[in-house]
């Protein structure tokens, strides 16, 4: 059995701290994010003459340490009493936007072919994440239409021919058995009982039956369950996985391919098995090594936040000369750079280190002449005359959850010129607070 390493024998670790420990002479390295030693750092190891240290960064999960021997878990913290963040109510807010769906691509990374780690069942953050990400795609599927299309059937026919005759088939079930008026045929039928269709509703009936056992988790997602599932009365949940590798993609259909992809992974997820999910209500169960990128979820947050408040006007990380802003906002009267950051630091007045190369970064937009020409100054002349207004939202557990009726009227950056940052605190869970 593997062992878990959740602290110091302090408690969970958060998200962006630190721990100590004894070095024990194994080799322990660093883990970046999908793998990828060009992305940030989920994990990482600094070692001592005589102990070693784990420096977390935004990102929650659970991974291999050492592979079969030592796990990590980081859990979804802030510093304010260390509260646990309601993830899923982030996620769930922005999703409520058919068009940020697709930005969720880099939100998360599951190694499902590492070897599972066993958790307890409360430290599970990637099964709910992964079933409200399924439904609010499905939504949207639901919600154009599910698509129609001619899918191969085997049928035992009375008094007529149609497709192709299957031989062996028809010899064990027709002729050995004197039925000489029927004959067993393969043909294809146009409608909703595609092979898409089914491994959706396969999923859905796989969503339904979790849910069921958790109803923490069920009271913000039933109603979407409640939308989706009379689409599919006219589908059967009868399914080969095998099958969805001939499946052609159909770029008028395009949320297919996402939803798809998503049930592979649940489905997967508990063995294709949908007795599994009896045995996930256990205390203890297994997981694929994953991690959640904290910083992304709070990106689409705001992303959302921000579409209520100004809808189309909000353009999300459009393409300048050189670089991708966050947000800009489209306004004649008042146009502006916006930036989401997952960082407490934004909280200090003073110390302005901590997020200079931030304020560089964000400068930089509001001098690259493909943005300007994005906020409406096209020529030279407006470009060089200029001074666009640039706005930090940052996370303060301490402030509302609404965003102002002006984002420029509040706290100025000291120091620059029309750069303010504004706060927000996310949700969190209620009546749970880290041990």
């Amino acid at each position: 059995m593997s062992k878990l390493i959740r602290s110091n024998h302090l408690g969970t670790v958060s998200e962006h701290k630190q721990i100590d420990f004894a070095y024990e002479e194994v080799e322990v390295s660093d883990i970046f994010f999908q793998d990828n030693e060009k992305n940030e750092r989920c994990v990482q190891v600094v070692y001592g003459r005589e102990s070693l240290s784990l420096k977390m960064s935004y990102f929650i999960g659970a991974d291999w340490l050492v592979k079969n021997q030592q796990a990590i878990y980081v859990a979804p913290k802030i510093n304010k009493g260390l509260q646990e963040i309601d993830y899923l109510g982030m996620l769930q807010s922005c999703l409520t936007h058919g068009d940020i769906a697709k930005n969720t691509k880099d939100l998360y990374h599951i190694k499902l072919n590492e070897p599972f780690i066993e958790i307890d069942q409360q430290m599970d953050l990637l099964t709910p994440l992964l079933i409200m990400q399924f439904l609010q795609t499905l939504k949207i599927l639901v919600k154009k239409g599910l698509k129609q299309s001619y899918y191969k059937v085997e049928r035992n026919l009375n008094s007529r021919i149609k497709g192709k005759v299957l031989i062996a088939q028809n010899i064990k079930k027709n002729i050995v058995r004197n039925r000489v008026t029927n004959t067993f045929c393969s043909y294809e039928e146009f409608g909703f009982d595609s092979i898409e269709n089914r491994v959706l509703k396969h999923t859905l009936s796989f969503v339904r039956r979790y849910l069921s056992q958790y109803p923490e988790y069920l009271g913000s997602m039933k109603c979407l369950i409640d939308y989706c599932t009379p689409a599919f009365e006219r589908v059967s949940d009868e399914v080969n996985l095998h099958e969805l590798k001939a499946v052609k993609r159909n770029s008028f259909y395009k949320e297919y391919q996402e939803a798809l992809k998503l049930s592979k992974i649940i489905l997967k997820r508990f063995g294709y098995h949908i007795s599994e999910i009896d045995n996930s209500s256990v205390e203890q169960i297994s997981v694929p090594p994953f991690w959640i990128d904290m910083s992304k979820l709070f990106e689409l947050y705001v992303l959302g936040l921000l579409k209520d408040k100004y809808g189309d006007r909000i353009l999300f990380q459009a393409k300048g000369s050189y670089g991708y802003p966050d947000y800009l906002l489209i306004d004649d009267m008042q146009p502006l750079i916006i930036d989401a950051k997952y960082r407490p630091t934004y909280q200090q007045d003073k110390n302005l280190s901590y997020i200079i190369d931030d304020i560089k970064q964000i400068s930089g937009y509001a001098r690259d002449m493909g943005i300007l020409d994005k906020l409406g100054y096209h020529t030279v002349e407006e470009q060089s005359s200029k001074v666009v207004s640039c706005v930090v939202i940052y996370t303060d557990q301490n402030e509302g959850d609404k965003l102002p009726n002006c984002l420029t009227a509040g706290k100025s950056i000291e120091g620059f010129t029309k750069f303010y940052k504004v706060p927000i605190s996310v949700p969190v869970l209620k009546n749970k607070i880290a041990e």
